[in-house]
This record gives structure tokens, sequence and C-alpha cells, in this order.
């Protein structure tokens, strides 16, 4: 879930006041964003809690190896909400109870100075753990990214965080946070991209053509719009032409374009023999690459 930045700044000195207790939802647990709340005002560093609710105490567990999608980046559409696989490995000392109904792990993308004043984060839901050995686990959660929460400055490297609470049976509406313990890892791995999805096409005319007459390729080269919600060319991109004469096993390189208005690619090149020609585009840190699927062409 996308959640705005939960830590305030208040003359310097974070705002205690949301921090004390956890939200409880109707089935009595705490929402994911208070649990959050919890792990960033521990972290910060300038917190103290108010004095009847106790400070949470550090979690003796830590957080490595953290993959978002295999470590590929995320590229996401205009409708579709991307589902992203997300595992690390918690090393926690004996006292630790993973397994507890109320010990909760996640991972956060955040954009921002830190972990605890993120500008924009998107947390996972909480990851479930498997043991590997008596001080190790094996943790999986998903990453869910709506579109229509995105906006195209949204592209681009994202921070990764990882953090983990533990109630140790203290009731979620009103707990003795010093009873209540918080690991945060910060960050928990180097990065992660979203980017914008891409789509191209091609198509290579007159079909059938004479030897040696002129083929003409055109397509078009687009990437989601998150501030619209609709796919919108992307110009002035380098597009490679490329081209597979019937039989062959792969592609060579024809020529390179850039794309025009509205993302319109137009070439032109001389008919040799049967074979079929696409555009590729290498993509960018924000746009993800792409391949045309290739348009057969009849060479009489």
């Amino acid at each position: 879930m996308r959640i705005r930045a939960t830590v305030a700044v208040v003359s310097g000195a974070l705002a205690l006041s949301a921090f004390a207790v956890p939200a409880a939802q109707a089935d009595g647990s705490a929402s994911n964003a208070d649990i959050a709340k919890i792990a960033k005002a521990a972290d910060s560093g300038r917190t103290t809690f108010d004095a009847a609710a106790g400070e949470p105490y550090a979690l003796d567990a830590t957080f490595s190896n953290v993959k978002i999608n295999k470590g590929k980046a995320i590229a996401v559409g205009t409708t579709k909400v991307v589902k992203a696989p997300v595992t690390f490995t918690l090393t926690h000392g004996a006292d630790v109870d993973y397994t507890a109904e109320d010990f909760f792990a996640f991972v956060e993308l955040y954009r921002g100075a830190s972990f605890e004043d993120a500008d924009w984060a998107w947390d996972t839901d909480p990851a479930v753990c498997t043991a590997v050995t008596d001080t190790t686990a094996s943790c999986t959660t998903t990453l869910e990214l709506d579109p229509i929460a995105l906006l195209n400055e949204d592209a681009g490297s994202w921070k990764v965080a990882a953090f983990a609470v533990a109630f140790n049976g203290e009731n979620l509406e009103d707990p003795d946070l010093s009873k209540v313990g918080v690991a945060v890892q910060d960050p928990a791995a180097a990065s992660v991209k979203l980017q914008r999805y891409s789509k191209l096409t091609v198509n290579a005319s007159p079909e059938p053509v004479k030897k040696g007459k002129t083929i003409t390729v055109t397509g078009k080269l687009t990437r989601a719009n998150w501030d619209t919600g609709k796919y919108a060319g992307y110009t002035n991109q380098s597009v490679k032409l490329q081209y597979k004469k019937k039989g062959a096993s792969s592609y060579s390189d024809v020529k390179t374009v850039k794309s025009g208005s509205g993302g319109a690619l137009k070439t032109t090149v001389k008919a040799t023999a049967d074979g079929y020609f696409r555009y590729v585009f290498a993509g960018t840190s924000t746009t993800p690459a792409v391949k045309a699927k290739g348009d057969f062409v009849d060479v009489k």
C-alpha cells in the first residue's frame, strides 16, 4: 500500500501523539501503517515516546539478502495492479519469536532522506517466515503497486528499508511500548527501480514487394503515463531497426531511428529477401526495454 509520509516534524521534534499506540482495526489487529509509524519513530533517534506508553526496546533482529522482484526493475502499466515478490533473510536472537501472531516484518520502498522521513512509501504485506536454522529464517511477502496511485515523477530509483515490530503479547489497542521490540535496517538493499511500462509496434510495407524496391518501416514507441492513466508517445528516443532473413535464427541491426512526435518511427530500406523486420528499444532508467513482434515481408 502506498502511504504518505508517516512521520511529522514539529519544531525539530517528531509529533509524538501519532506514535503513542497503534490504531486497532475491526479485527483487533494493528494496521500496517501504524506498525510502520512505531518503527519509524523508534528508528528516528530523535523521539522520546509518551512516558505513559513507554519506549520500544531494540529487537535482536537483522535483515539481509533483500530482493524485490528477484532483483529486477518493476514495470507498471496504466490499469493492472502489479504484484512483485519480495524475499529476505531474517537473522534473530533466541528470544525473538517471529512465528507469533503479533510479530510483523515488512519491507518498505520509499522516497526521501531516510526511512523515518520518507516523502512517499510503499509497504509490503507482513512477511511469512520459515526457519532455516535456529537463528535464521527465510521470509517472503508481496509488494502491490497500483498505477492509480502513481505519478510520472515516481518512475526511477526507490530506496529500500526493512523493519520488524514484536508486540510480545501486548494489547494492540493499549500496549506498554517498553515491552514492544523494534528492529529497522535502512537501507536493507541498495534500491529498486519503478518503470513506466512500454509498448512498441512495427509495420513493414508494401507486402509483397519486388526485390530492390523500397520498404517503408513504421512503428510507434509508447509508455504508460501515470498522470493520465493512458499510454503516450515516447519521443526523441533511439530505436534500432532489426532484420531477420527467413530461415535465420537471429536478428541483426540495420539502422537506428529516433522516435518523433507521438513516439512515431519511420524509415526505409531496400527489399532483398523474404524476412522479418522489428524495432527494438533498449530502455531507460524510467522505461523498460521492449521489442516489437517481427513483421514478415514477402519479397518477390
